[in-house]
C-alpha cells in the first residue's frame, strides 16, 4: 500500500518528496495494528489502556509499588489532571489507594493494591506475549536492529519537534482533562 501511495504521488506531483511515505505510512499502519491487537487483549482482560498504563508504571517502580501523583504524571507522559482522573477511576475499582505523603502537605501517594497487582501481572504477560508473537517473523538480530533504528529515529524526531515522550497514535503528547 505504501509503495502504491508513493507511486501515485510521484506520478501526480513529481516534485513532491515521497521518500518518507515508505517509512511513515508503514509505521502508522503498524501502530494501528499493534494498537488494535493490544486493545483486544485489554478488552478480554477487562482493563482500558490508561488504567493499564497507570498500574504498569506503579508495578515497574518496584516494591512498595508506590509513587507520588507528580511522578506518575511524569512517567506516564500525561498531565496532572489526567493522572488524577486515572487514579480516581482505579481507586473506585480497588486497584490503587491514595494517601497523603508524609511531611508533604499537598503531595499524594498512590499505591498498587493486591487486586491491582494481580491484574497488571496477568495483563502485562498477555500483552507482551501477544506482541512477541507478532514480532516472531523477525529474527532476534533483526528485531534488535529495528529497535535500534526506531530508537534513533524517535529521538531525532522528538528533537526536531521539540517534544518529549509519546502518547497514543493520533493523540497529543498530553491528555486533556475530561478526555482520558
Amino acid at each position: 500500500m505504501a509503495d502504491a501511495i508513493a507511486g501515485a504521488w510521484s506520478r501526480e506531483r513529481p516534485q513532491a518528496p515521497v521518500d518518507s511515505i515508505g517509512v511513515v505510512t508503514r509505521i502508522w499502519q503498524l501502530a494501528k495494528r499493534f494498537g488494535e491487537g493490544r486493545g483486544r487483549v485489554l478488552a478480554e482482560a477487562g482493563i482500558d489502556p490508561p488504567t493499564l498504563d497507570l498500574l504498569s508504571v506503579l508495578r515497574r517502580s518496584g516494591p512498595p509499588y508506590t509513587m507520588s501523583t507528580r511522578d506518575l504524571a511524569t512517567h506516564s507522559l500525561v498531565t496532572a489532571g489526567a493522572i488524577s482522573q486515572r487514579v480516581a477511576r482505579a481507586e473506585r475499582e480497588n486497584l490503587v489507594v491514595r494517601r497523603p505523603a508524609p511531611g508533604r502537605s499537598r503531595a499524594v501517594l498512590v499505591e498498587l493494591t493486591p487486586t491491582g497487582h494481580q491484574l497488571v501481572e496477568r495483563t502485562v504477560d498477555q500483552v507482551l506475549a501477544r506482541e512477541a508473537q507478532l514480532l516472531e517473523p523477525l529474527s532476534p538480530d533483526r528485531r534488535e536492529k529495528l529497535a535500534e533504528l526506531l530508537r534513533e529515529l524517535l529521538a531525532d524526531v522528538q528533537k526536531q519537534l521539540n517534544v518529549q515522550g509519546v502518547s497514543h497514535v493520533g493523540h497529543r503528547d498530553t491528555e486533556q482533562p475530561g478526555k482520558g
